[in-house]
């Protein structure tokens, strides 16, 4: 890391002494932070069902008193109290059986900012314990990354220091996704699976070099045998923060328009999407006139989901998949490097289950992996833990020459752990560790870290540095990923 030692030293002793000073209380153990945690497939399966059984359902996460402001709204900057509501924040559940025998598979999208792993523990809790579902092999719930959602992490309270959550609010959030979960599960039918991919023109934008994001959107299409209903999943990479920072409006950002297009123009269809690899930053090709506020942003984001809908509905050449989902998550340990972060856990702003092993000046952040295959070697899906780099993806890295620290990237990448036909990125799943960022480029400002952002020799700012959980997040979770899917073989 590119700062001196000094400075490196001091920043070691804040995080130290702050961990030494957080009670007993703030800590937990793996075996609680992984209770609830279903780990899927042992062993992956070649074996395919005779047809697939989905369910769709969904929950109006919006509170009834949004007007109230008594809700902070997400992503921008802290105090942003809502004043009223564009759009729904909806859960939105698909629950997949292959019929091989083996257990069925929740995949679930929250319209928020992203949600700790603690909370989805909560919902994984309260459906498990419902046990409406029988031979469940896997929950996963993953943010839709809206900038204009309820606060669900509490980073943009009154206060820096203050926790933005409502706890009310949150308690309701998570019964009303578990509640929404169980009906995708009650409203299975059984029928056909089929995807379709197309790469977008002009829609992205990537506010940090290198220019290497995923233009692909991507339809997984769930047709009931009798006709009564079709099921689109969608993924795509963009960061939802079109409403720009000046919205009092509580919304789930262009995700909600792009869903309204589809269903509208798809009979008996319901549709959810999950976000991709959006870090580095990845966000909507005129978001520099959305930060500026240039543009009338409500009509912008309209537009962007509108026409991301119209991609959707326009794809054709579509392949069936064979009746077979495999899936596999296992628990890991995040390095807090980030003192800010752990700072904000000791004054409860944050939630995050956290670890202390041995050493009581060192602690982790309970969080996991996931990898999920559809059809026989045609779809598999990184479930990742936060903002993924897109490099860390598809390994187009900057070259040494470019990279903050001088260094080559050193990563099997996430491309390299797989062989399907399709691979894609489900982003903010399971958790929210921020940004994850290559170590080769990862800077941090030499005074203040964590706290200014950097900049290194060719004036490029490092601002996703500061909202990350650490130098060594990347390298864990590639790893992690790549033991859980050998393991899986």
């Amino acid at each position: 890391m590119n700062f001196d030692n000094l400075t490196k030293k001091s920043i070691e002793a804040l995080s130290k002494s702050i961990i030494s000073a957080m009670p007993k209380s703030s800590f937990t153990t793996a075996e609680k932070a992984n209770r609830y945690m279903l780990t899927g497939d042992e062993k992956f399966s070649g074996e395919a069902g005779e047809f697939f059984t989905c369910g769709f359902a969904k929950s109006v996460l919006t509170p009834d008193d949004a007007a109230s402001g008594k809700y902070f709204i997400a992503g921008y900057d802290s105090n942003n109290p809502a004043t009223g509501v564009l759009d729904d924040m909806f859960a939105r559940a698909v629950y997949i059986d292959d019929n091989t025998g083996r257990g069925g598979v929740v995949m679930c999208s929250i319209d928020a900012v992203g949600i700790s792993r603690k909370d989805i523990n909560d919902i994984r809790k309260a459906v498990i314990e419902s046990k409406k579902i029988p031979s469940l092999k896997s929950i996963s719930v993953a943010a839709t990354h809206s900038h204009s959602a309820v606060d669900t992490q509490g980073l943009w309270g009154e206060k820096i220091y203050k926790c933005g959550r409502n706890e009310a609010f949150m308690e309701k959030l998570k019964a009303r996704t578990a509640q929404a979960i169980i009906a995708a599960y009650e409203n299975r039918k059984d029928g056909k699976m089929f995807y379709a991919v197309k790469e977008t023109e002009d829609m992205q934008f990537d506010c940090r070099t290198p220019i290497a994001y995923d233009k692909n959107l991507t339809r997984i299409r769930f047709e009931a045998f009798d006709k009564s209903e079709e099921i689109h999943i969608i993924n795509f990479a963009s960061h939802a923060e079109l409403l720009g920072s000046k919205t009092k409006n509580i919304s789930a950002d262009f995700p909600a328009y792009m869903i309204k297009e589809i269903e509208e123009k798809n009979a008996n269809s319901n549709a959810v999407f999950f976000n991709g690899a959006i870090g580095g930053m990845i966000s909507a090709k005129e978001i520099k006139k959305v930060y500026r506020n240039e543009i009338d942003c409500e009509a912008y984001t309209k537009e962007f989901g509108k026409t991301l809908g119209e991609i959707a509905n326009a794809l054709e050449n579509e392949t069936e998949l064979e009746p077979l989902i495999n899936v596999k998550s296992a628990p890991i340990e995040v390095a807090a490097s980030n003192f800010v972060l752990i700072l904000a856990r000791l004054l409860n702003v944050l939630n995050n289950d956290i670890l202390r092993f041995g050493k009581r000046s060192e602690a982790y952040i309970s969080s996991e992996v996931g990898y999920l295959e559809l059809g026989k070697g045609r779809i598999g899906a990184f479930l990742v833990p936060g903002e993924l780099f897109p490099e860390l993806w598809n390994g187009e890295f900057l070259p040494s020459w470019e990279s903050a620290n001088a260094k080559k990237a050193n990563y099997k990448v996430l491309k390299e752990m797989c062989s399907c036909e399709h691979q894609f990125v489900v982003g903010l799943c399971n958790d929210e560790l921020g940004y994850i960022v290559p170590d080769n480029d990862f800077l941090l400002h030499k005074k203040t870290p964590y706290i200014e952002n950097a900049n290194d020799i060719l004036g490029r700012s490092h601002y996703e540095e500061t909202n990350s959980t650490g130098p060594e997040t990347a390298r864990k979770i590639l790893t992690e990923m790549n033991n859980l899917i050998d393991s899986a073989k």
